[in-house]
């Protein structure tokens, strides 16, 4: 019964996000820290790792659930696609909904026409 009086004195670890060792993602490690007068430990260092294949322009502990690309915006030559918030590591601040853009890609633009085919169209 003591001993669980004293881990009461002790509040909730509070987490930093995870600090990579080398690069932006992979092992690192992040700092824990908790109140209490009579807690014995109130800072300790854990191992975590960043997964290398999540988007990190979102945050390297958010992960999302993307929907499939959207058609080609003609006028800009981008498509569109939006995630939503699927698992924060660590209690990480992460935005509930993202949306990101890349270039359509050669499926969508016009195949250059060659020199014979401009021929035949001037017939």
């Amino acid at each position: 019964p003591e001993k669980k009086a004293k881990k009461s004195d002790c509040g909730e670890w509070q987490w930093s996000v995870c600090v990579p060792t080398s690069g932006d993602c992979g092992l690192g490690t992040r700092e824990g820290t908790r109140t209490g007068a009579e807690c014995k430990q109130t800072t300790k260092t854990q191992k975590c790792k960043i997964p290398c294949n999540w988007k990190k322009q979102f945050g390297a502990e958010c992960k999302y659930q993307f929907q499939a690309w959207g058609e080609c915006d003609l006028n800009t030559a981008l498509k569109t696609r939006t995630g939503n918030l699927k698992r924060a590591l660590h209690n990480a601040d992460c935005q509930k909904t993202v949306t990101i853009s890349k270039p359509c890609g050669k499926l969508t633009k016009p195949k250059p026409q060659g020199k014979f085919h401009l021929l035949r169209a001037a017939h």
